[in-house]
């Protein structure tokens, strides 16, 4: 069996049981929607908030979504070779919290969402924030994984530079 590389006593291993287990969580959720709900359906849960069926072809946003189909493959070609790159900062930094915390949350959201390319052939999202008419675009578990970890590397960076003065 291949071993981890160990830093400083840390290990890889459970920054990746991380992005495991938020692959297992968006999948998971995706499913429950796949088979209680249709494209379009939508249930209102409060004044700002409603859970719905839909389908992104596209990127961040729907960026592409009517492309005609080869961004598919360019979005989940985008999403491999990432995925290798975290995976060798990961084997690389284990010990540093925060950054490989970043990290594994954005690998698990990125194979989320890689999943349903390679399955579906579009994203299924369904958490639905409106206010007076405004929807953001709806999202899912993986496409949160991806913000929090993006969120939590600028914060990383942010205090890294804070250290360094």
């Amino acid at each position: 069996m291949a071993r981890a590389k160990k830093v400083g006593g840390a290990s890889l291993w459970p920054w990746l049981g991380w992005a495991v287990l938020l692959v297992i969580a968006d999948q998971f959720t995706k499913t429950l929607i796949l088979g209680y709900y249709r494209l379009g359906d939508a249930t209102y849960v409060t004044s700002f908030f409603n859970v719905v069926r839909a389908h992104n072809t596209g990127a961040a946003f729907s960026f592409l979504a009517d492309a005609g189909g080869w961004q598919r493959w360019l979005f989940t070609g985008i999403a491999v070779v990432v995925a290798v790159f975290i995976v060798w900062q990961l084997r690389a930094h284990p010990g540093q919290r925060l950054f490989a915390f970043a990290l594994s949350s954005i690998l698990g959201g990125a194979i989320g969402n890689v999943v349903d390319r390679l399955q579906h052939g579009y994203v299924v999202d369904f958490l639905d924030f409106h206010l007076r008419g405004w929807h953001f675009p709806a999202f899912n578990v993986a496409d949160c994984a991806i913000s929090v970890g993006a969120a939590c590397l600028i914060l990383d960076e942010l205090l890294r530079v804070r250290r360094e003065r």
